[in-house]
């Protein structure tokens, strides 16, 4: 790798982590005009400010600039942007991107199943955040506190108190530290299904470990 490349990487992966995202795509377009070859690492950590920027539409064209180069994405570049689309509420592009990582030969890890499940919960497709969910139980991909929460979230919106109140047992039991959203979610899916002493339990444990 060129040491100016390096140099570049370098430079748009701390704009990046500073949340420059503005800078980091002006350092980028530098880097072209240079003749410089942008490789996975340059890309990444472009697309990767643009995903910390809420620009999903210059994260998507820094992916399709990237698939026509030799540059390779990987699971990094998809991750930050699927996760561009998660935010920009694109629940449709956010899926495509999860399952065009297969075809490119990526593993998904927790974080691409995350967004992509989360993309789904926000834009209401809850039978695909539940699905999506499913697919993470059966494989062996890590689940976290962002899985639990955004998937008792998609529960308390279709109305499944009991599969909300399963969800947080089964987070409890795995040891997955439980935050506002997964109690607020599971507190409010027993509301709705009428379980008030269930809501007031949860309630309580919440207060208790000062959520």
């Amino acid at each position: 790798v060129d040491s100016n490349t390096t140099s570049f990487n370098a430079a748009i992966s701390a704009c990046e982590k500073a949340g420059e995202w503005d800078m980091a795509l002006h350092l980028f377009s530098a880097m072209l005009c240079s003749k410089l070859e942008a490789d996975t690492i340059t890309f990444s950590a472009a697309i990767s400010a643009c995903e910390k920027g809420g620009e999903w539409r210059a994260a998507l064209t820094l992916l399709s600039a990237m698939t026509k180069g030799e540059a390779q994405p990987n699971a990094i570049t998809f991750n930050a942007a699927i996760s561009a689309c998660e935010k920009g509420g694109e629940w449709e592009t956010a899926l495509q991107l999860f399952n065009t990582m297969s075809y490119a030969q990526v593993e998904s890890n927790t974080i691409s199943l995350n967004a992509a499940l989360s993309a789904c919960a926000r834009g209401g497709q809850l039978e695909k955040a539940l699905h999506l969910f499913s697919m993470m139980v059966q494989s062996d991909v890590e689940l976290d506190t962002i899985t639990f929460s955004a998937t008792i979230t998609t529960c308390e919106k279709i109305g499944q108190w009991a599969k909300a109140l399963q969800l947080y047992s089964l987070m409890t039991q795995k040891d997955i530290e439980s935050d506002t959203i997964a109690f607020t979610a599971t507190i409010s899916a027993c509301e709705k299904g009428g379980e008030w002493s269930k809501a007031l339990q949860l309630f309580n444990v919440m207060t208790q470990r000062q959520v």
